[in-house]
């Protein structure tokens, strides 16, 4: 270390002698009064000349603490929290034998992506908000962390409701939703606490919370009932660690759409436990016609929630990675601790892609209703073609979904004794049929799998047939043997 001191009453003549009589020379390696003595610190001085700044090498001394401590070898290890970060998804299928039928073109039925095939482009008012937000030069530099006060105003405009009024400070815009729901379970929740997470469910839920130290307790959804939550055993769950309970809907991976009869009967369950929600809603709208969505939060009179959307899926842009959070919180339950720790977490990057905040506004507002509803026909459509047919496929049981862009199709393992398990299933179906559907063990619910219904209508009819194809090769009846024990 170097330290600058400044001399005082030192000699001009050159003579090299202070006022004290003290010879320059002398100090140079002289142990100097709580130099050596007390603090042991060995001081250089060389070349002052009359009342000076002088730069002083100070030498100190290496402790024999500092000397154990040192390192000896390299040894950069990889954080506890990126170890526990786990993305099931990835898990299995990066251990998946995926080796295609040569003679038949791969049918990918497993991308949650809307883009993927090129048939759902956006609308041209949403690219053309876009150009002239680039165009404008306005939105080339940083914005505040939780977005600009226009843009969030206009999602609060977009979203408020009677029930739920939203102004911009209730709006916190992210870097796609899986930020929005990053943020919101890192706001509420400590290492230790634990989160309702539905079964089967969107696999970031439990990626997110286990990288941070907190426990998920899956909650069943019944099949039977059209995925609807076991209210039962969702309340059995609930203990004095949960400050989480997570609804996704409409459903990823089920297309689920639940009744405004039965969100209120979960409200009731949270408000019953004083347990806040989290709502992912990011396929808020994207219903079928047959049916309506209802926001959770317009249904609540005292429950506070964290409704999570975006626009990646009902405007086709997942790329765009533009999300936001809803705060909830008529009764000021959240109070200011919840808000500013939002605000807070949000800092720790600077928030979503400034381009696509300054068109938002537009892209809100200006996107026609004709765009909605022409992709909403084509899920419809493209859902129905896949339910009818497997439907009629022995061993399989789908399930028709309301909204979102998924079906789920049970397997009677029982009747496919050669495999396992609906990992093996689905292997050998890309290597039979080179069609690839997820299993459903990577959303905690094996048996089943998860189709997504948004490929052009000739390659879902072409999946349906080769799936069928693949079953009838497998498929085996029961013996009677069976049979009569089940009897």
């Amino acid at each position: 270390m170097s330290y600058v001191i400044r001399m005082n009453g030192v000699s001009n003549n050159g003579s090299g002698v202070d006022r004290n009589g003290v010879s320059r020379n002398a100090v140079n390696g002289k142990k100097c009064p709580g130099v050596n003595g007390g603090d042991a610190e060995r001081i250089s001085v060389n070349g002052f000349q009359g009342n000076a700044v002088h730069h002083v090498s100070v030498r100190a001394p290496v402790s024999a603490a500092k000397l154990k401590a040192r390192r000896q070898r390299w040894s950069v290890r990889a954080s506890e929290m990126s170890k526990n970060t786990l993305n099931p998804i990835r898990a299995i299928v990066d251990g998946m034998k995926l080796t295609p039928n040569p003679d038949k073109p791969m049918i990918a039925l497993s991308i949650g992506d809307p883009t993927v095939f090129g048939n759902l482009p956006t609308d041209e008012s949403v690219l053309q908000a876009m150009k002239d937000a680039i165009d404008s030069h306005k939105y080339n530099g940083y914005a505040p962390s939780v977005g600009y006060l226009k843009s969030r105003e206009a999602v609060a405009n977009f979203y408020s409701h009677p029930g739920a009024p939203l102004e911009a400070k209730d709006v916190i815009l992210t870097s796609g939703c899986s930020q929005a729901i990053e943020l919101a379970i890192t706001a509420l929740c400590n290492p230790g606490d634990n989160i309702l997470v539905p079964c089967p469910g969107f696999s970031l839920y439990k990626t997110l919370a286990v990288s941070l130290g907190i426990q998920i307790k899956l909650y069943n959804l019944l099949p039977e009932k059209s995925w609807e939550i076991d209210l039962q055993h969702l309340e059995s769950l609930i203990d004095d660690r949960t400050t989480c309970l997570i609804v996704n809907n409409p459903s990823n991976p089920c297309g689920s759409v639940f009744t405004k009869e039965h969100l209120q009967n979960i409200l009731a369950v949270a408000s019953k436990h004083c347990i806040p929600i989290l709502a992912d809603e990011i396929y808020g709208d994207m219903v079928f016609p047959d049916c309506e969505f209802h926001s959770l939060a317009p249904l609540s009179n005292d429950v506070p929630i964290l409704s999570c959307g975006g626009l990646a899926k009902r405007w086709l842009v997942p790329g765009w990675r533009m999300g936001w959070i809803l705060i909830h919180d008529r009764n000021d339950i959240f109070g200011t601790e919840i808000r500013e720790a939002l605000v807070k977490l949000s800092q720790r990057i600077l928030g979503a892609c400034t381009v696509v905040q300054g068109a938002l506004e537009s892209i809100l507002n200006n996107t026609p209703a004709e765009f909605y509803q022409s992709t909403i026909s084509f899920l419809k459509s493209n859902s129905e073609i896949c339910f009818s047919e497997l439907s009629t496929v022995p061993g399989l049981n789908p399930v028709m979904p309301s909204g979102a862009m998924y079906l789920m199709v049970g397997i009677e393992m029982d009747h496919f004794p050669e495999f396992q398990n609906d990992v093996e299933f689905t292997e050998r179906l890309v290597t039979e049929q080179s069609v690839f559907c997820l299993p459903a063990t990577a959303f905690e619910y094996p048996n089943f799998f998860r189709i997504v219904v948004t490929v052009p209508e000739e390659m879902m009819v072409e999946a349906c047939a080769r799936i069928r194809e693949f079953c009838a090769r497998h498929y085996r009846p029961l013996s009677q043997d069976s049979n009569d024990l089940d009897q």
